[in-house]
């Protein structure tokens, strides 16, 4: 191609840069005006992803040094704190940004040393942390005969990592870093297709089993010895046209599922509706009622057992 022929096209190619760079620049200006948001509050403050990916593998080697950190020698301990201060630095630089995002948001600012603080009682909490994931594991092997090891779980289960990393974010949800919370759940679903909001308490022994496309949502509170199946939504309803509240509400709007019930793929369980405890919900039941404990919901139609009565229909109305 001629000299002055490559000029004109760079030239040409340039000019479409700058244009396209001017489009969006006035594309962050509309958004930026139409939402009173600033550069200054920009996601320069807010927790990155990639450095939240490296802090959890930080926390794997040191909640499970040989199996997930692939330690081999004589001095774990040593290891396992190498692995849990490389950790907790890298958490603390998210957490600061993130409290310095809220600073920007909302123009208050938090006391000298506050993520100091979150970081330092989340550290305190992991080993508990790591005997709950014990107790998950250990459901998990129970549950599932075609596990062949406790190891083999932890290693190559979905459901462990990703109710490994929801035990590590519901900590920091609660500690008062929701952002960073929120990244390491997002990075579980990405790596695993199961989407547990931290906010949801879960308590001991839960176990996923397959777990593709399990919703569990923010208000949700599972009791012990609980297990899911694939598909299964533990989600809110839609607030309807003429109620006052907005989704902005944090209200408690999610169900609470006793201890030892077993809910299996693809039932949907919505709104604040309680799972009595020993209940067993069927496949691809739609549950928006109570349910009392010691329960068979099954479809079609929904119905209801209890022991020593005949069926009745779950839902008012139903025949």
């Amino acid at each position: 191609m001629p000299v002055p022929e490559l000029i004109r096209e760079q030239a040409a190619g340039a000019e479409a840069i700058e244009s396209i760079v001017a489009g969006l620049r006035d594309a962050r200006d509309d958004w930026r005006a139409a939402n009173q948001r600033y550069a200054a509050a920009g996601t320069g403050r807010f927790p990155g992803r990639t450095a939240v990916g490296f802090m959890l593998e930080h926390l794997e080697a040191a909640l499970f040094p040989l199996r997930l950190g692939h330690y081999e020698g004589t001095t774990e301990d040593l290891f396992v704190a190498l692995r849990l201060e490389q950790a907790l630095a890298i958490l603390r630089d998210e957490v600061d940004r993130e409290l310095r995002y809220w600073e920007a948001e909302s123009a208050d600012r938090f006391e000298s040393g506050h993520g100091e603080t979150i970081v330092r009682l989340f550290g305190a909490a992991l080993p508990e942390v790591r005997r709950l994931i014990d107790s998950d594991i250990a459901a998990a092997f129970q549950g599932d005969p075609a596990a062949r090891s406790v190891d083999e779980i932890l290693i190559c289960y979905p459901c462990a990592l990703a109710v490994m990393y929801h035990r590590l974010a519901h900590q920091l949800y609660t500690l008062g870093a929701p952002l960073v919370a929120r990244v390491i759940s997002e990075i579980a679903n990405t790596r695993t297709g199961i989407d547990i909001h931290p906010g949801a308490t879960i308590g001991p022994s839960f176990f996923i089993d397959h777990g593709t496309g399990v919703v569990i949502g923010e208000t949700t509170i599972i009791g012990a010895r609980v297990r899911l199946y694939q598909h299964v939504t533990l989600g809110a309803r839609r607030l309807p046209a003429e109620s006052g509240d907005t989704v902005r509400e944090r209200f408690a709007r999610h169900p609470i599922v006793e201890d030892d019930v077993v809910i299996y793929a693809g039932a949907t369980v919505l709104g604040r509706v309680t799972i009595g405890a020993g209940s067993t919900i069927g496949g691809n039941v739609w549950v928006t009622d109570d349910v009392p404990a010691g329960s068979l919901v099954m479809q079609p139609p929904a119905l209801l057992f209890r022991a020593g009565q005949p069926h009745l229909p779950l839902f008012p109305g139903d025949d």
